[in-house]
Formats: C-alpha cells, structure tokens, sequence
C-alpha cells in the first residue's frame, strides 16, 4: 500500500512541475513574440523619424519596451540586436566603433536602464 501512494504522490507532483513548465514555456513564447514587436515598432520608428543622432536612442528603446515583456522579452531583444548588429558591422561598413556604441544602447535599455539617456535634443515628443 505504502508502494501505491507513493507512487500516486510522485505522480501528482510530475503532473504539476509538468504543467507549470508548460505554462512557462508558453509565457516566454509570448514574450519572446511580443518582445520582438517591441523591436519591429522601434525600428519602424526609427525609420519614420529619420532624425540625426537617434539610432541609440531607438536601440535602447526597442530593447528597454521587450525586455519589459519578461524574460523571453528580453532573450528575444537580445537575439535580435546581435543579429543585426552583426549583419550591419559586415555590411555596413560604419565600423567597429558604432557597433560597440550600438551595442551599448542595447544592453543599457535590456538592463532597464532609461532610454532617454541617448534621446537627441529635438526629437519629436511622438517618438
């Protein structure tokens, strides 16, 4: 008998570590998918505001908006400015100097660190 509840009891617990796993995993897909839409709309911003001295401000702001989403947020923002930090630095030819600095916004914003730190003097309250 005590063989059978024993076993009932590590069952119970499997199916609940089971279950919140599969609510975890869930919620960082979320985030992660959130995340990135963060870093779609800051970069669609960027673009539309086509304002000098403003591409760290909109990497630390895209980073800072997903990393807020949690952690799959933050390992999506992550992903993505690597991703493209690193296509840029081979094509783009800006050197390794703007990607260091690019690279600085984004860990600052991922940290929670306010974005506005690199926000140019100017640049429209609607960004």
């Amino acid at each position: 008998m005590k063989f059978y509840n024993c076993m009932l009891l590590l069952s119970l617990v499997l199916c609940v570590s089971a279950q919140n796993w599969f609510t975890d995993a869930g919620a960082f897909i979320r985030d992660a998918y959130r995340g990135a839409e963060d870093m779609w709309r800051a970069y669609s911003d960027m673009r539309e505001a086509n304002y000098k001295n403003a591409d760290k401000y909109f990497h630390a702001r895209g980073n800072y908006d997903a990393a807020q989403r949690g952690p799959g947020g933050k390992w999506a923002a992550e992903v993505i400015s690597d991703a493209r930090e690193d296509w840029q630095g081979d094509i783009s030819g800006r050197g390794a100097e703007d990607t260091r600095q690019d690279q600085e916004a984004n860990a600052w914003g991922r940290g929670g660190g306010d974005p506005n730190r690199y926000r140019p003097e100017g640049l429209p309250s609607k960004y």
